[in-house]
This record gives C-alpha cells, sequence and structure tokens, in this order.
C-alpha cells in the first residue's frame, strides 16, 4: 500500500520557499518565495538578499538608524528576486511566499502576470505597504491564500 501521509501541494511549496529563505543573510527577518505553474511546476525561487555583485560585507544589515544605513534601501525582496530569477514568463504562476508582499513587490507581481499569492504570515498588515499592496492586489483580481501551515513531517529513512 502506498503512504498516505505525504505533503499537499501548497505545503510543498511554502516548504520550497522557506528553505530558500535559509539562504538570506539578513539577521532579523528571512523571507523565501517559490512560483509555480499550473502544471505544479517550479518556475522560480528566491529570498531576500542584496542585488547581484553588492557585497554582503560591505552593505548595512540593521533595520533602524538613517535611511541609508539601514538595509532597506539596498535589499531585494524574496519576491522580486524569484520574479527577477526566472528564464521564463511567470504570467497566470502562483507565488508562495513565507511574509505577505509589501506594496513594492506587489506591483512587480501584478505587472509580472501572477495571478495567485499563497503566504503564510501577514505580521505587517497593519502598514502602510501592506494594506496599499492589498488594495492593489484585490483590484487587480489576484487570488490570495492565507496557508495554514502547521505542517507534520514523518520521513522513515530505509
Amino acid at each position: 500500500m502506498k503512504r498516505q501521509n505525504i505533503l499537499n501541494w501548497d505545503d510543498y511549496f511554502m516548504s520550497l520557499a522557506h528553505l530558500s529563505a535559509l539562504r538570506s543573510k539578513d539577521p532579523s527577518t528571512q523571507v523565501g518565495a517559490c512560483i509555480v505553474d499550473t502544471d505544479n511546476h517550479v518556475v522560480s525561487i528566491g529570498y531576500n538578499g542584496l542585488p547581484n555583485g553588492c557585497s554582503d560585507d560591505e552593505f548595512p544589515w540593521v533595520r533602524e538608524g538613517a535611511n541609508l544605513d539601514t538595509k532597506y534601501p539596498y535589499v531585494v525582496h524574496a519576491e522580486l528576486n524569484a520574479i527577477l530569477n526566472s528564464k521564463r514568463s511567470v504570467k497566470g504562476c502562483t507565488i508562495y511566499v513565507s511574509l505577505f508582499p509589501c506594496n513594492e513587490c506587489a506591483k512587480a507581481i501584478i505587472q509580472s502576470g501572477i495571478k495567485k499569492i499563497v503566504y503564510e504570515c501577514d505580521k505587517y498588515s497593519h502598514t502602510d505597504a501592506v494594506i496599499a499592496s492589498k488594495k492593489m492586489l484585490i483590484s487587480s483580481n489576484i487570488q490570495l491564500l492565507k496557508l495554514d501551515t502547521t505542517i507534520k513531517l514523518s520521513v522513515e529513512v530505509v
């Protein structure tokens, strides 16, 4: 008899987003994203980090202080990294992301043609960036799905 207790697709792709987040060098927030097409094929992945060519040791990783002394003007978010890393169109795809997208990422998601966002955490829902994001995403008919991630993995090694 085949094994019954397997990950469903949503949990599988969110797990890939979490795995991608482990590449982030951000000491306070690690975010991962996974873009999937309608055939459940991974199209791209990304995590929050500096642009290619920018040294992780030369730019700040702090959250507070003068804007240019913080990480915010330099870090590329996981969603945008996944879109930019894709070798093919992401039109019609779903993006799995561990943290709800900000307004800047929402613009990129909308412009790229992604049709669904599956997210896990929405801890910044009260901020202007996320309020604006949701307003644009809803206006653009992007489907939003909050995933309950109480994943219980049990793997038997033979």
